[in-house]
């Protein structure tokens, strides 16, 4: 009995991301202590998970991204440009469940382009996205005129993509598991691990490194788009200044924290999760006990800092344990 548990408990150590998760509970549990109402009121829940979902939906685009060591910096701006090609197609009378695959479709295409320009041109993908990210700034402001609109009217189709409460947790939840098991079931999701860890090898190996990056673009834009209908059911209007570079580094923080090294080669999806509820966590809990965001902001950066130092040292940890058993033989 003694033997099984400890071997149990050896599983529980080495899973990656025990660790944040242990931070996310320590945490739950200060705020809890210092303002009951942290996790004892609807409200508050609600709350939390609407701070949640979009940062851990848009993690899991990025994550992907990350760990073939490229990012994307437009996922904000795309955030915000998607709801506005949903809404514009609605106007014009294409009915809402095509406009919404017509957005996505838009989203995937700039996605394309960023994968192209990166990978065929050979240019840095922060440079690449970053370059994205204020063309379609400027795109949704001139489209917008600058101008709120409302999100189109439709009671259920509402409820499903955002409107109801808990709505947009339940969408993270299931991209989570989807994404999760993409990454560690299937050959996309492998590839992707063995391109980031050694592109070189990869290569010889017949892996089309390539296609793997240019597909993560397009999986990274449409997941960010999605985010942004979802956010603009939420709140019933489309907004051109909404999400923004704030969204991304939100989703980018939750992946880094997750577990997830920006140089690339490891990294996991349900980390990004676990990071982006110790980032709502945090924001909820400084709010409810009186601290401003300016704090928060603060913490932020120390979190990212101390959860890189961590992915580094316990890389080497790892790296270490594989050449003692053999690995390096």
């Amino acid at each position: 009995m003694g033997g099984a548990a400890a071997s149990a408990l050896q599983r529980i150590l080495r899973w990656r991301e025990f660790s944040i998760l242990v931070v996310a509970v320590l945490l739950a549990a200060y705020f809890e202590y210092a303002n009951p109402d942290f996790l004892t009121t609807s409200a508050s829940l609600e709350n939390l998970s609407q701070f949640v979902a979009p940062a851990a939906i848009i993690a899991c685009g990025e994550i992907m991204l990350m760990i073939g060591g490229e990012i994307d910096l437009s996922a904000g701006m795309i955030f915000a440009l998607a709801p506005f090609i949903l809404h514009f197609a609605v106007t014009a009378g294409i009915p809402l469940p095509l406009a919404l695959l017509l957005a996505l479709a838009a989203s995937a295409f700039v996605g394309l382009v960023n994968g192209v320009v990166t990978v065929r041109f050979l240019i840095p993908s922060f440079i690449t996205t970053l370059g994205t990210n204020f063309l379609l700034n400027g795109l949704t402001l001139t489209i917008s005129h600058g101008t709120p609109v409302e999100a189109p009217e439709d009671a259920t189709f509402a409820a499903i993509f955002g409107n109801w409460g808990y709505s947009e947790i339940l969408w993270a939840v299931a991209i989570v598991a989807v994404m999760h098991t993409v990454l560690r079931r299937t050959r996309w999701g492998l590839h992707t691990i063995a391109a980031g860890a050694n592109p070189t090898g990869a290569s010889e190996a017949g892996i089309r490194i390539d296609r793997l990056k240019i597909g993560n673009f397009m999986v990274s834009a449409v997941l960010s788009g999605f985010t942004g209908i979802l956010e603009s059911f939420r709140i019933s209007s489309i907004d051109p200044q909404a999400g923004g570079n704030s969204i991304m580094f939100l989703a980018v923080a939750a992946g880094v924290i997750g577990g997830t090294p920006l140089a690339g080669g490891s990294g996991t999806i349900l980390g990004g999760l676990i990071g982006a509820l110790v980032l709502g966590v945090l924001s909820d809990g400084f709010t409810l006990i009186g601290i401003n965001a300016f704090t928060f902001n603060i913490i932020l950066g120390v979190a990212i800092l101390g959860a890189m130092l961590f992915n580094i040292h316990m890389g080497r940890i790892h790296l270490g344990s594989w050449r003692g058993n053999g690995g390096g033989r």
